[in-house]
């Protein structure tokens, strides 16, 4: 339920829970060392003074600690979840409790409760708005579309709000710029890789404890999330398996040393299964008909799409909770087929996300695209952008400065060598 207090309004599970959140918010911060960086200077500066920020994304530890940023440049930001499972509670509570922040996120809400909740965020008329999947945005085009001559524009995090932005720029239909924060450099090397790659295999194991050495795991997709996947896979001794409809990611990932094979075949022999490609049914019915007993299938794409579960609820006679996050669908030929995390982003359903070193360069992203674009968005169409190149730069110096690492510069004669078109050999 909805609750206001002195004018602070806001819907989370359990405001006792704030210490415990804040606790999380402290450990998380000593690993996001860049954003103690940008914390200073906007103290300072006050970039976002009077600025109104929506945000839809992850309500974690991490998450949290950009909002406080935010907060100490001047903005008046409001949160609220991007999935319906990837709620930290008690980092909720803390938001709300120290940081006097209007929160709407409870873990394991409904679809309904989600809707309100996005509706409750976009009550603020935000200026700059947050996305992580595109929904805050969808809803500010369709069912709130008065609020739009307020925005001046947005960011969004993830490969699946980048796709549904960049098609709904192409149809013309997008009425603001939004910088695709997904695809920076110090984003899609490092959160989608390493970030991806070692939260979901630890919440395929909270959610199973099953061994994974020797287990044939087959990733679907060979993008830079599922590279991260399966190479952690790999790493813990697993056969991978790579699934793929593009033939120059297909031919990376045989190079890279993994087996490629169409998602048909790869149903077969599979033990785990994970899908992380932006797109709907990468594990469908007729996959999972062929599927051995026993079979574990998993999620790590935004969107609880990339598993066919209408259909495979379909198949089965009868769906049990055999564990915290892992549902088991008996089948009438007597197979069974294990769901992680209901198919939902199992590395925030089954676990607790990114590690927050990753979320520190990814998080800085959001922030100084957001500062970008304050400054610049009059000036831009109403399309898709990538963050500029001298942020992305910016903020790998920052992490590096934050790392305790010193890299080479150029020297003058280097630099003019690198401008001289007419030296060459003998000279």
């Amino acid at each position: 339920m909805t609750t206001a207090t002195k004018e602070l309004t806001y819907d989370i599970a359990d405001i006792k829970l704030a210490e415990r959140g804040r606790f999380r918010m402290q450990w998380a911060a000593k690993e996001m060392p860049v954003l103690d960086l940008l914390e200073e200077r906007f103290k300072k500066e006050q970039p976002f003074k009077g600025v109104r920020i929506a945000a839809a994304m992850h309500v974690t530890s991490e998450t949290a600690n950009l909002m406080r940023i935010l907060i100490a440049g001047g903005a008046e930001a409001a949160l609220c979840a991007s999935n319906p499972l990837s709620t930290q509670d008690d980092v909720a509570a803390a938001l709300v409790a120290y940081y006097e922040m209007p929160v709407y996120a409870i873990k394991g809400e409904s679809v309904e409760q989600y809707n309100s909740h996005l509706n409750s965020v976009l009550d603020i008329k935000p200026n700059i708005t947050m996305d992580d999947g595109m929904d805050l945005v969808a809803m500010l085009h369709t069912k709130r579309s008065e609020l739009l001559d307020h925005v001046v524009g947005g960011t969004e995090e993830t490969t699946t709000g980048v796709i549904r932005l960049r098609a709904m720029a192409a149809a013309g239909k997008l009425a603001f710029p939004v910088i695709a924060v997904n695809d920076a450099q110090t984003k899609h090397f490092f959160d989608n890789r390493y970030g991806t790659g070692q939260s979901t295999i630890d919440g395929i194991i909270r959610a199973t404890n099953v061994l994974l050495a020797g287990k044939n795991f087959v990733v679907g997709g060979y993008g830079w999330c599922s590279k991260g996947i399966a190479m952690r896979a790999r790493g813990m001794g697993a056969n991978v398996i790579v699934t793929e409809i593009d033939p120059l990611r297909a031919l990376e990932a045989v190079m890279d040393g993994f087996r490629v094979m169409p998602m048909q075949e790869a149903a077969k022999e599979g033990h785990i299964f994970c899908s992380a490609t932006g797109d709907i049914h990468v594990i469908d019915r007729h996959h999972m008909e062929v599927m051995r007993d026993g079979a574990i299938v998993a999620n790590s794409g935004h969107f609880d799409v990339e598993i066919n579960l209408k259909a495979l609820s379909q198949m089965a006679t009868k769906v049990t909770r055999v564990r915290d996050f892992l549902d088991e669908y008996a089948l009438e030929d007597g197979r069974r087929i294990y769901v992680a995390g209901e198919g939902r982003l199992v590395n925030l359903a089954a676990a607790e996300g990114h590690p927050s070193a990753v979320m520190d360069m990814s998080f800085a992203n959001q922030a100084l695209a957001a500062e970008y674009m304050l400054k610049h968005g009059a000036e831009l169409a109403n399309q898709v952008y990538d963050v500029p190149l001298a942020i992305d730069q910016e903020i790998a110096s920052l992490k590096l400065k934050a790392m305790g690492i010193s890299i080479d510069t150029l020297t003058d004669e280097q630099a003019r060598y690198l401008n001289e078109w007419s030296l060459g050999t003998g000279h």
